[in-house]
């Protein structure tokens, strides 16, 4: 048996029933006046509420749904309980209303067997919330006759009473009748921006609310006792659906249930599962034949499609269909997006240089020269043998493309960018500000969440057994001790974790190359380089994705044993935490090559092993920034085309392949439901439940972190994250209009904590920079060479002065190649690369003078670029102001307009009261002028002379 109850009272036509079942009333034949309002009724009942997206009387709004499962009554009723059943509701119905969920407790106690005690207490915690609900103000109904076997529906509705109170007590804006011109530009200034905006016509978004606009509607808080100064004409769109269900849902987070024992808000009663899901409702369809336009189907077509990717996105009509956070943070995805082109298109010329000088490049060629018949030492002991220079030709030449002069004007560019991009965004952000009316917004200490409350409550439990006395408990840091003392062990275990699997890494390519240096080819021995670096960098990015997933979940569970008090906290403290583990994981493997590869191997004779037989790994003879280079890339374009896109959209594709199996099984258990057209609500249920924008902004944090952190190293990390970024925002419009159910729209000002956590990937990239390019790279040593040992002014020996040579008669007993003739002649002197005195000198094999020349230089390189560039940085911060002048200036004019406002509002009080005033005087003269009879009843006179209204 369906049901279809309503907790909220019908129109007036209908009141004279409360709970409905219309199959039982008409199997027992009811008077033919009521079984014609039923018919009605159900005459398209589906079409009148425009299939859910208003209750059955086709008037009231849907703004919120609430989802509940149920166990379905066996279908064994006989007609005579049925008819009993609806007579003991029509009489129900023709008393005074009853309180709501009466009804329903009276139809489910006597039409359902007896369920389980979980079902029951669910049942009844349901009750007494919906119960509460009602007494809140708002108007429920629902709705079992479903598709979804087992699934139940509360829709609600808030009226335009509960509207105006709760919008006063959230302190929203809205606009007022006052309108006034913003300010424009003139002259040369004006000339230009109407130049652009016919430039930039083709790329602007067809929606209305991207359109530049010269006039603006005063807003101020409103307020019940003002409401003649907003526009209330049309009192149904005066709330757009987004305030609606934003107002739903802080009534349905501060409504309780008691009945479990502690008081319930929506979030505990999800998680306890007496609710399934609660969401708000999309505006209807995006696609199909007659569909009604609407915002979601408006932004199905100029947003989240990628034909439009060319586009500008609709960030107003993004931010009024899904709230100001959501908006914030697709208009910074936007901003960084935009930022990105400046930079790849530097990016590339820096590049384009390093290949047009390449062959002109004197180490890279003294490298390559096969004249120079340089012999360099064994990579490995016994099995490696004696190699040429020459055979590194390749790798010194791709080397030159990212290490060159031009890498560091790149680093300081880049370093500038940011700051630039930073205040850039600071800027966007307080315009945003004023068009959305948020600039007098401050956000207010949120409601505990439902984890904190059951604590604190279990905590004052305790103390009450013990001192039989309560007060007003809260979690101290006591409390929480055993929870931080776990989270400090799991970040450092974690941590230790990630730092153990880059370890295995660095054994399996010391192994795999002493393994293909036995290769009896010459071909297997020139690319060992390139084969263990290649999946080495491959093997780190699998282990990279699959850890990526697993601290995600770690953070997030460390985060909840710490019971944070709001959801604020709980986000923040979640946000920190994975932000830790992820960026420990992503950068570990990329932190080892750039600064602790080559630099601890020893030298022949007195090499440094990690085991008996495993030597430390060595740089090429051109330098690690190669390798680096290569690190780089496969990790960032690996994460961005497997993490970043194809789960973005394999996962959801797949889920959403998964229902449609599992909805297609019931369909074919019951044609008579799959016949009937879904309601909206029932569409939305199948779609995925918003997780938060966590994970969204933490991997564009992390590639923030890689076009700036090394980017001296891989000049085109620019170009691919802008490429991606591309593909990313109309990934992430597509998911959040097509795949998500509606998020609740919540109020902000700005992106939080992750503005934070950019500045300081900022300044640790100018850091992380200054080092790469002075240890990592050959900038330093060469500049050293050129300026204090070059004979002739040029790089010529070069190559020669940054090796040491090498007597292989004192290489320790059992290290010696196995086969010294492989070269075809006998080697004496072998090369190595470092800076140590020759085996003729006295003291043969120390560090040199100009290794200590080369360090001063380098480290000297380091304060000097760090200090310039965080001076350039900090200049750039302080002469970009935060707020542009346009935007300040229409802020103060808003606030002397409101002021102008009031003030005209109290003269024209003042003024109706001096009128009153006078009319009051020459009534009374009137009143003492009458005759004696009448004055005899003066005070009844008079009364019914002051007796007109006053009304102000």
């Amino acid at each position: 048996m369906r049901v279809n109850k309503k907790y909220s009272c019908l129109p007036a036509e209908e009141k004279g029933i409360h709970i409905i079942n219309i199959r039982a009333i008409e199997d027992i034949g009811y008077d033919q006046h009521e079984s014609t309002l039923l018919n009605s009724l159900s005459k398209n009942p589906d079409a009148d509420c425009k299939y859910g997206l208003y209750f059955r009387d086709g008037k009231r709004k849907v703004d919120y749904i609430l989802v509940y499962h149920y166990k379905k009554s066996s279908a064994g009723k006989t007609l005579s309980r049925r008819a009993q059943q609806n007579d003991a509701s029509v009489r129900s119905s023709k008393q005074d209303q009853p309180l709501p969920g009466k009804g329903v407790q009276l139809e489910m106690g006597e039409s359902e067997p007896h369920m389980d005690y979980h079902e029951d207490d669910k049942r009844f915690r349901r009750e007494e919330y919906e119960g509460n609900l009602v007494e809140a103000g708002l108007e429920l109904e629902r709705d079992e006759d479903t598709k979804i076997h087992g699934i139940g529906f509360v829709k609600i509705h808030a009226p335009w009473n509960v509207l105006c109170r709760e919008a006063e007590f959230l302190k929203l804006k809205m606009p007022t009748k006052k309108m006034y011109q913003i300010n424009q530009t003139h002259g040369l200034l004006k000339k230009i921006n109407s130049v652009i905006q016919k430039i930039t016509e083709p790329i602007q978004p067809k929606v209305a609310e991207h359109k530049p606009q010269t006039v603006k509607r005063l807003s101020y808080p409103f307020s019940r006792e003002k409401q003649h100064l907003f526009d209330l004409s049309d009192k149904d769109s005066f709330f757009d659906s987004k305030t609606r269900s934003t107002i739903v849902y802080e009534i349905l987070k501060r409504t309780t249930c008691t009945k479990a024992k502690y008081s319930m808000g929506i979030t505990s009663l999800l998680a306890n599962g007496v609710y399934s899901a609660a969401y708000p409702l999309h505006d209807g369809d995006y696609e199909g034949e007659n569909v009604e336009p609407n915002d979601r189907k408006l932004l199905c077509e100029e947003w989240a499609s990628y034909g439009v990717f060319y586009k500008y996105q609709p960030i107003d009509l993004v931010r009024k269909y899904f709230g100001e956070k959501i908006g914030l943070y697709f208009a910074w995805l936007g901003v960084y997006t935009q930022m990105l082109i400046p930079a790849s298109i530097v990016g590339i010329i820096v590049f384009l240089y390093g290949c047009a000088t390449v062959d002109e490049n004197i180490p890279s060629m003294e490298m390559c020269d096969q004249r120079n018949n340089i012999t360099m030492c064994p990579l490995c002991d016994k099995t490696c043998s004696y190699w040429k220079m020459s055979s590194a030709c390749a790798t010194a030449r791709a080397s030159h493309l990212f290490d060159n002069p031009a890498t560091v004007f790149f680093s300081v560019f880049m370093a500038l960018w940011a700051a630039t991009f930073m205040e850039h965004w600071k800027r966007k952000q307080m315009r945003l500000n004023y068009r959305w009316d948020l600039t007098g917004f401050e956000e207010e200490e949120d409601h505990p969440r439902a984890e904190y409350e059951a604590k604190v409550l279990e905590k004052s439990l305790r103390k009450e057994h013990k001192h039989k006395e309560t007060d007003k408990e809260k979690l101290t840091w006591k409390d929480r001790f055993p929870a931080y003392l776990t989270n400090f062990v799991g970040i450092i275990f974690m941590v230790g974790l990630t730092f153990a699997i880059v370890f295995g890494v660095i054994i399996y390519r010391i192994s795999t190359a002493a393994a293909l240096a036995i290769s009896s080819t010459p071909s297997g021995r020139s690319s060992v380089r390139v084969t263990v670096t290649a999946t080495a960098v491959i093997i780190n990015l699998v282990v990279i994705i699959i850890l990526d997933e697993v601290y995600g979940c770690i953070a997030r569970w460390l985060t909840q044993i710490e019971v944070p008090k709001t959801d604020k906290n709980f986000e923040e403290r979640l946000i920190f935490k994975a932000f830790l583990l992820k960026f420990v994981n992503a950068y570990t493997p990329i932190f080892y090559v750039a600064f602790f590869k080559g630099r601890f191997v020893g030298r022949p004779g007195d090499y440094v092993y990690i085991f008996h037989s495993f030597r430390m790994e060595e740089c090429a003879p051109g330098g690690c920034l190669m390798e680096l280079c290569i690190q780089l890339s496969i990790i960032m374009l690996g994460k961005q085309l497997i993490q970043n896109n194809l789960f973005e959209i394999g996962i959801p594709k797949m889920k959403k392949f998964i229902r449609y199996l599992k909805l297609k099984r019931r369909r074919s258990l019951d044609h008579e439901e799959h016949m009937k057209k879904k309601q909206r609500y029932e569409v939305d249920y199948n779609l995925e439940p918003f997780a938060g924008l966590t994970p969204e902004y933490m991997e564009m944090i992390i590639q923030f972190g890689f076009v700036t952190l090394f980017v001296a190293s891989f000049p085109l990390a620019p170009l691919f994250a802008l490429l991606n970024n591309i593909i990313e925002i109309r990934l992430d419009a597509k998911k959040f209009v097509t795949e998500l159910r509606r998020p609740v729209a919540v109020r902000a000002k700005d992106i939080g904590i992750w503005y934070n956590i950019l500045r300081g990937i900022g300044k640790l990239a100018v850091i992380i920079n200054a080092f790469v390019i002075s240890f990592t790279s050959d900038f330093i040593p060469r500049l050293v060479y050129l300026y204090m040992y070059s004979e002739n002014g040029t790089m010529h020996g070069f190559v020669n002065h940054t090796l040491s040579s090498f007597n292989v008669s004192d290489f320790q007993a059992g290290t010696a190649p196995n086969d010294p003739l492989d070269l075809g002649y006998e080697v004496q002197i072998c090369r190595y690369k470092d800076y140590r005195e020759p085996p003729w000198s006295e003291n043969k094999y120390d560090i040199s003078k100009d290794f200590w020349a080369v360090l001063a230089a380098r480290l000297a390189f380091v304060i000097v670029f760090q200090n310039l560039v965080m001076f350039m940085s900090e200049f750039v911060d302080w002469i970009i102001p935060d707020i542009p002048k346009d935007i300040s200036q229409q802020i103060h004019k808003e606030k002397v307009l409101m002021v102008e406002v009031f003030m005209r509002e109290e003269q024209g009080k003042l003024q109706m009261l001096e009128t009153w005033k006078d009319k009051d005087k020459k009534k009374g003269e009137n009143c003492n002028n009458h005759s004696p009879r009448l004055s005899r009843s003066r005070s009844g006179s008079l009364s019914s002379c002051h007796s007109y209204p006053l009304d102000v």
